[in-house]
């Protein structure tokens, strides 16, 4: 069952939200075209930073979010640019710059590496957050809250 919740969204809580997030003052994301998105608080749906801005929210509210490069996508850093060797890449696996490659850790999860540079012999990757070391705008309305309990999956 909805409620407004009075506490404001926690931890394991459901929330269908309508957000927008704009750097630059270019829109990089929206649901207002495709429709709200509905997930759990906590459970690695969004980035955690985001999360953040949607802890004590209510139901109804509509906020705004200036966000520093720290608060929303992290801050660029240079190890996360690599140049791996072209060999590495399979025969038949298009290549050009500001393409993005996934690459499978062996954890199991997957990381996107978006090609700087190309030559004969190497590729230069990008693995930071396309949006890292940006201010973000992150706009919100709180749509629907359905609170969760402390096991919640």
């Amino acid at each position: 069952m909805s409620e407004s919740a009075p506490a404001g969204l926690r931890l394991n809580d459901q929330v269908t939200l309508h957000y927008r997030i704009r750097c630059l003052e270019q829109e990089v994301a929206s649901t207002h075209e495709t429709g709200p998105e509905t997930f759990r608080l906590g459970q690695g749906e969004i980035d955690p930073r985001l999360e953040l801005c949607l802890t004590g929210l209510r139901k109804g509210e509509h906020r705004l979010f200036q966000l520093a490069p720290w608060q929303a996508f992290g801050e660029r850093h240079a190890e996360l640019v690599q140049r791996l060797p072209r060999s590495d890449f399979p025969a038949d696996m298009e290549l050009a710059v500001d393409h993005l490659v996934d690459f499978e850790l062996p954890n199991g999860e997957t990381v996107q590496g978006r090609i700087l540079a190309l030559d004969a012999d190497s590729v230069q990757l990008d693995f930071n957050h396309p949006l890292a070391g940006l201010p973000v705008e992150f706009e919100v309305e709180i749509l629907d809250i359905v609170k969760g309990h402390p096991h919640a999956e």
